[in-house]
């Protein structure tokens, strides 16, 4: 599958596809309601009931995926946290199965990337329209991501951020989590990045994204495309609380380069520290370590995303798709 067009043409005389929706049930609040809601709209949009599948503890998700499009899914709805969404990515990679987004819980780093935050009516909407974008994914060892991977501060600040904050005010409960090491030694870094002699770095973070947002819609990396067949690597090196505040305004203002902050562009990077870290893939936190090997694997997910043009933000028409997918809901419930 990889290589090829980005898009793929959806017509109006194209069938309703058949979906399935993989869920994490401990995060959906009304299970029955929210069931009743996805299959209602769908139901409204002339597409056939999906077919549901539960995450487990032993299974957060791909293997639920891999069944679903054993049994002819065009469509799967992963419905959950970062670890859900990623354990559908890993599921569909290489298939012509598309992922369509319905995030739950606070922070879903890819649902960030399309604008979708929380919004159910607009992830239904987003699959519903059949904007169909193809994707590159990063792969690490056996598992892969669609946004980014991190070693180091990053990582640590999801591990310190409670779940009970994230339940009560949203994505801001990073920053309580963020604060706690701001002070943090730096870690010791090389970084081999393709053929190229290696980089040694005293670094807070290493990040490696395909797409450049960050939780509540930051976009850390302006140029990093989804699409482009490149990782983007974003090498963090602040030291002080006032190197910290010059980076984050940077960031915020968009003009030029980022203080503290190095960007490189790779289709492999590998990141060896002096000392175990804290590693995530996607927000969901992975064992910690001392090495983070990232290559990537252009076109091999085909996502739904709000528009489909080939639009270094996937987000760009996520508003109008939101009223729409309100309007769908409404009629859903009048029938």
């Amino acid at each position: 599958m990889d290589g090829g067009e980005h898009e793929r043409p959806v017509t109006a005389d194209d069938p309703p596809p058949r979906s399935a929706v993989v869920v994490n049930p401990v995060k959906v609040t009304d299970f029955d309601a929210f069931r009743r809601t996805v299959d209602d709209a769908l139901a409204a949009a002339g597409w056939p009931r999906p077919v549901w599948y539960e995450t487990t503890v032993e299974d957060p998700g791909r293997g639920q995926t891999e069944a679903a499009v054993r049994d002819g899914a065009q469509v799967v709805f992963a419905c959950g946290g970062d670890g859900t969404v990623m354990a559908c990515v890993s599921g569909l990679v290489g298939t012509d199965t598309a992922l369509a987004v319905l995030p739950q819980g606070t922070g879903n780093l890819l649902a960030a990337n399309l604008g979708l935050s929380a919004d159910l009516a607009a992830g239904l909407a987003v699959a519903v329209e059949r904007g169909l974008r193809r994707l590159d994914v990063g792969v690490v060892g056996d598992r892969h991501f669609a946004v980014m991977a991190g070693m180091g501060f990053d990582a640590q600040m999801l591990q310190d951020t409670s779940e009970t904050t994230k339940a009560r005010i949203g994505w801001p409960a990073y920053v309580v989590g963020a604060a706690r090491h701001l002070r943090d030694r730096p870690m010791r870094v090389t970084i081999t990045i393709d053929d190229e002699p290696p980089l040694r770095r005293r670094a807070r973070s290493v990040l490696v994204a395909n797409v450049g947002r960050l939780q509540g819609g930051v976009r850390l990396l302006a140029d990093a495309e989804p699409d482009d067949g490149w990782l983007d690597v974003a090498v963090l090196t602040p030291r002080t609380l006032r190197h910290w505040l010059a980076l984050g305004w940077g960031v915020l203002r968009r003009r030029g380069s980022v203080p503290r902050m190095e960007v490189f562009r790779a289709r492999r990077v590998e990141i060896s520290s002096d000392r175990p870290q804290p590693r995530q893939l996607d927000g969901d936190l992975i064992e910690p370590g001392r090495s983070l090997r990232v290559e990537i694997r252009p076109g091999a997910l085909w996502l739904c995303v709000p528009r489909p043009e080939r639009d270094p933000d996937l987000a760009r028409d996520v508003d109008a798709v939101g009223e729409r997918g309100e309007q769908l809901v409404e009629e859903a419930r009048r029938e």
